[in-house]
């Protein structure tokens, strides 16, 4: 894994290529080295993502420690073992993903499917709001693409076969457009069979299809201006869905004994005559504009994102002529968002420096849902269904969900540079949130659906209050000073605060509001470069107390049949704190090896989290949250022949074990697990091609990725195309 360095001339007696490489950051909106940035930050190439042979975004998790993302309750990622996984349409994300500087906040989606083309993702740990448009408690994960280059004209591209019916396409092609202009397109295809197996349909479960493109235009008239307009289209589709582990009913158990399914903690086959499936379409545009104005920057970017989102994830096991509880489950979600980001940067060879902007981002969702099912009451057809997404006393048998996230804020900060030494930055922002969310139910006609008309019994009552609204305001700040104590040695300190509006939520047709959340955030830490930069140590300490903290609950929502399902909800709890340490090394022994280590130990516990006043959590850890984490990597690379190199890579990433579901280790414990991947590859002269074989997931270690105690079916979980063992061949082009 590629690290950041700090921009140095070499002596004449040291080889350059011996030395660490340089990878510049853009974490307080400025290009910079990482090493002068006050932050705790995780660099992340485009090239080491493509050796470790990772194809979505949130096969980050495996690269940086500390870093987690829950596939099953609303899909989003953590940092220092904080995030938000919840359900609800009007709670903003904790950990914010930003690609191009455009914030990706669709509710179900993570902005950027498919890795191709990426030029370098940086993690940037603790609370982020004084630089970004977007407020954000836990962290940032800023994608950067490469832009097109002027004057020249490349194509590039890879293919890739391996088990399972793995197989990856892409390719992206640099076309300059006169002397001003530069276009590049990007494409990619890439696919993989599962390994589990739908016995009743005979179809593979886990398998996964994801194709798509993007295109960047820039023009750069005059050094005082360039424009970059970016178009993208991604389409996601997997069938990764729950499979039965434990406590099913002893009839549920025979139905699929006999089928030949056998639930256990790595079993990943059913029975279900409805085929699970989710579906991911994304799309959008942007314009960026940099203008100089004197020796200032003025930046504007405008964005526009879509997303179609359907979740079609029945709930029956066996066959519903056999046993029925829930076959008819699939929600369809559109969010359309706009956004408006324009700052003011300074020259950065002052002794004042500064940045101030202004944002504005409007996010509209709809979901539909309708839950159909006999609840265990008798196989199907049947003459009566009951609805978990009516209400009694309604005519509609689905659930409509109308939510509206709109922010507006002023966001700033400014360096002191008070000696050669020692600088001070000093950032603000004010926000101010109105989010809202309505419920209505309507009627799906059911036969298209289930191929006849039952009767339709809701199962609860409809809500009190059926449209809510949440408005805030809040400033936060940030005081970071640093002192560089020697040539290639910094020491920094940073106090942040943070925060996320407050909103509402629906659970059960039940009228749900939670407050905001805000956080205190303490960090010290270490960065240096020793040996003439052919070794770098990073190290720091933080602390991050939460007050109301936005949390998943396990709530009972009522089945009809006087008992209840165990559903998440957000709600608050009164307090969390955050703490530990993170450190990383890389050393260039050699001009052709490097090898790099990097680990966090965070310690994440619930300080105060009383619910109903009769479930205790405090002191409990929190979900999807590790304490020890760590990634170590090699690289080598050196010439066999005058026009042959050979290249070698491996890498480990390893996580101490941890829960899923808040305050239920017993039944959501996912045992400790590493992975470890390889590539061997051969380079001819010019790096024009290349040619090798791979191997993800070496030893071939499982594990499960999400856990569900949902009714009447027991113990179901979720796995991962990472949780095998995957080798294959692929192939590099440049020209």
């Amino acid at each position: 894994m590629a690290q950041p360095a700090t921009a140095q001339t070499a002596a004449p007696d040291i080889d350059p290529q011996a030395q660490l490489d340089e990878i510049v950051v853009t974490a307080q909106r400025r290009t910079e080295s990482s090493q002068v940035v006050p932050l705790a930050i995780q660099t992340i190439s485009g090239d080491a993502i493509a050796k470790a042979g990772y194809t979505d975004v949130t096969d980050l998790q495996y690269m940086a420690p500390g870093v987690q993302y829950d596939p099953t309750q609303g899909a989003a990622f953590q940092i220092r073992g904080v995030g938000t996984t919840s359900f609800d349409f009007s709670n903003a994300k904790s950990v914010s993903v930003v690609v191009d500087d455009v914030v990706m906040d669709g509710q179900r989606a993570n902005g950027l499917i498919g890795m191709v083309d990426i030029a370098s993702v940086d993690v940037l740990m603790g609370p982020q709001g004084t630089l970004f448009g977007k407020n954000a408690t836990s962290g940032v994960i800023a994608v950067t693409t490469t832009r097109p280059k002027l004057g020249v004209t490349a194509l590039r591209g890879s293919a890739s076969y391996g088990e399972h019916q793995e197989r990856i396409l892409n390719a992206t092609v640099n076309l300059p457009l006169g002397q001003y202009a530069a276009l590049r397109v990007s494409g990619f295809d890439q696919a993989q069979d599962g390994f589990g197996r739908n016995v009743t349909l005979d179809r593979l479960v886990g398998s996964k299809h994801e194709y798509g493109g993007r295109a960047r235009l820039y023009l750069e008239p005059s050094d005082s201006f360039n424009l970059t307009l970016s178009g993208d289209y991604a389409h996601h589709w997997d069938s990764s869905v729950r499979t039965p582990v434990a406590d099913q009913p002893a009839g549920v158990t025979t139905i699929l004994n006999a089928l030949g399914v056998y639930p256990g903690p790595k079993n990943a086959d059913t029975a279900d005559s409805m085929f699970g499936e989710i579906e991911t379409e994304e799309w959008g545009a942007s314009a960026r504009v940099n203008a100089k104005l004197g020796d200032h920057e003025l930046t504007s970017i405008t964005a526009y994102r879509h997303t179609l989102y359907n979740n079609n994830t029945p709930a029956d096991l066996t066959p519903i002529n056999l046993f029925a509880y829930l076959p008819y489950n699939l929600g369809t979600l559109d969010t359309d968002k706009v956004s408006q980001e324009v700052h003011l940067a300074s020259p950065a060879d002052k002794p004042i420096t500064y940045l101030f902007g202004l944002f504005y981002n409007r996010l509209e969702a709809q979901q539909v849902q309708y839950q159909w099912g006999t609840l265990g009451t008798s196989p199907i057809p049947s003459a009566m269904l009951y609805t978990t997404t009516g209400a009694i006393g309604e005519a509609g048998n689905a659930s409509r969900f109308d939510a509206v996230n709109e922010t507006m804020a002023a966001f700033g900060q400014v360096q002191f540079n008070l000696s050669e030494r020692f600088r001070v930055s000093l950032g603000g922002r004010y926000t101010h949130d109105n989010n809202s969310q309505g419920l209505d139910y309507v009627y799906l006609d059911p036969r298209p659906i289930t191929g006849f008309s039952p009767v339709f019994i809701a199962t609860s009552a409809p809500p009190v209050y059926r449209f809510g609204r949440a408005k805030g305001n809040n400033f936060s700040f940030r005081v970071a000073p640093e002192f560089q104590i020697a040539d290639h040695a910094m020491l920094y300190a940073s106090y942040s605060t943070g925060y996320k509006p407050k909103g509402i939520a629906f659970v059960g047709n039940k009228y749900a509001p939670y407050e905001d959340e805000t956080v205190k955030a303490w960090e010290i830490g270490l960065k240096s470069e020793w040996f003439d930069r052919r070794l770098r140590f990073n190290i720091d300490l933080f602390r991050s107390d939460f007050k109301d903290f936005q949390a998943t609950i396990l709530t009972k929502v009522p089945d009809g049949l006087g008992g209840f399902i165990l559903a998440q909800a957000i709600g608050n709890a009164g307090g969390l704190r955050s703490e530990g340490v993170e450190a990383s090394i890389v050393a260039r022994p050699t001009p052709s090896l490097t090898l790099s280590a990097s680990g966090t130990y965070t310690r994440a516990r619930f300080t105060d989290y009383v619910y109903n006043a009769t479930t205790d959590y405090t002191d409990t850890r929190l979900p999807n949250s590790p304490d020890w984490s760590y990634a170590v990597a090699g690289d080598y690379e050196h010439p066999v022949s005058p026009g042959l190199t050979v290249r070698a890579h491996a890498d480990y990433a390893w996580r101490s074990k941890y829960w899923t579901v808040v305050g239920q280790p017993d039944w959501s414990f996912v045992p400790a697990f590493g992975l470890a991947n390889a590539r061997l590859s051969f380079v001819t002269a010019g790096n024009r091609l290349e040619f090798g074989a791979y191997a993800r997931n070496l030893f071939d270690t499982y594990f499960s990725t999400g856990y569900q105690l949902y009714g009447a079916l027991g113990l179901l979980h979720y796995t991962s195309p990472n949780a095998r063992r995957t080798a294959g061949v692929f192939a590099n082009f440049n020209f």
